[in-house]
């Protein structure tokens, strides 16, 4: 588990039929949680062949962050994975999907990376 720097949920949605869920998901994540939120990606980007954005979270956050992704998604898939510096092996063997399994381009992942790079600065603040 050490060598478990983060993790990423790519939140899956379609822009002209699902946006809404997924700015509604997005807007309660960071009501709840101390996360970083990425961009939205509606154009195609990475692996990832939907358009998507990553939430990015620490360790300490997987038990409760992704049984709230369960049951809040809005029917929206999502796909959670370490970030261990080796980025195919990450999104492709060692991952997990909420809702329906999405295909994802595995040559535009490295197989290793830095994993400094993915250590999470918040941009959320959460009410209390």
């Amino acid at each position: 588990m050490a060598d478990i720097v983060s993790y990423h949920a790519h939140v899956y949605y379609d822009p002209s039929t699902t946006r809404t869920a997924a700015e509604l998901v997005r807007a309660r994540i960071g009501e709840r949680f101390v996360v970083r939120l990425g961009r939205w990606h509606d154009e195609l980007v990475g692996p990832h062949l939907r358009s998507m954005f990553q939430v990015a979270f620490a360790p300490e956050l997987f038990a409760t962050l992704v049984p709230w992704l369960m049951l809040n998604r809005l029917g929206l898939s999502v796909l959670v994975h370490p970030n261990t510096g080796a980025p195919r092996a990450d999104h492709m063997t060692h991952s997990l999907w909420l809702g329906e399994a999405l295909p994802l381009n595995a040559d535009a992942l490295e197989i290793s990376s830095d994993p400094a790079e993915d250590v999470v600065v918040p941009n959320t603040a959460p009410r209390t």
